[in-house]
């Protein structure tokens, strides 16, 4: 792995994050909510990118992993712009977004502000417009009223906090009511024993983005997070036909 670095952002603000030179396009990963640029998809993509000579960036938002902040300060825009200026900080060149679970809405919000630069996503179990489906409507008043919702966490001991600042200005960027005019090749993967993501999700992003190239792989015995070892090679398979 290579040294971790910080970017530093005009507030201040250092956004940790490992980065490769090498051929073009830049591939960027895109961690899930309250995840890093530690996990094994992230990683494995890294070390592919540098086995092979390509360029690639991993990051963690503010307010995760070795970045600084407080989580309960990040919120889908924050986060899109550290993103983007990380992105312009290591290349002018075309770039591969990959997105798991809020990283692949994520992913559709950067690849909109990137526009011709986009040249291709992949969404790993992508949760586009959670804060609509993700949540009952009783959890959608508290929210609104400026309340935190926490919930249970399947992957640790501590609840899983939603931020009313975090789910408001997530729902000025939902993207499935409309056309999303993304026209680059995209890949999309999703378990359908995904318990946090239905996988009709991303069949809607699908049908949702104007991009003619689109390929849904549905992993029947798949779970949310597509971990497993054959997972991250269909992963590296699908990023690896869009370079």
């Amino acid at each position: 792995m290579s040294t971790l670095g910080y970017f530093v952002m005009p507030d201040g603000c250092r956004i940790a994050h490992r980065h490769i030179d090498g051929k073009s396009p830049l591939i960027v990963f895109l961690p899930g909510y309250m995840s890093d640029m530690d996990g094994g998809k992230a990683t494995s993509l890294f070390n592919k990118a540098r086995a092979e000579g390509h360029a690639c960036l991993l990051l963690d938002y503010s307010g995760c992993g070795q970045s600084d902040g407080d989580f309960a300060n990040g919120t889908l825009s924050r986060w899109r712009d550290e993103v983007l200026a990380l992105i312009d900080h290591v290349t002018d060149k075309p770039v591969i977004l990959v997105g798991s679970s809020m990283g692949g809405w994520l992913m559709s919000l950067v690849g909109l502000a990137l526009g011709e630069r986009l040249h291709g996503m992949a969404g790993i179990a992508a949760a586009p417009d959670f804060s609509d489906w993700g949540y009952t409507e009783k959890q959608k008043a508290c929210l609104a009223s400026g309340e935190t919702v926490f919930e249970d966490n399947p992957y640790g001991p501590e609840p899983t906090p939603t931020y009313a600042l975090f789910w408001n200005d997530a729902e000025d960027h939902r993207l499935l009511k409309s056309e999303i005019a993304v026209d680059c090749p995209v890949r999309l993967l999703h378990g359908q024993r995904d318990e946090d993501v239905p996988w009709q999700t991303s069949m809607r992003l699908a049908e949702k983005l104007r991009s003619e190239n689109i390929q849904l792989t549905l992993i029947k015995d798949g779970d949310h997070r597509l971990s497993r070892d054959e997972d991250i090679a269909l992963l590296i398979r699908q990023v690896w036909s869009l370079i």
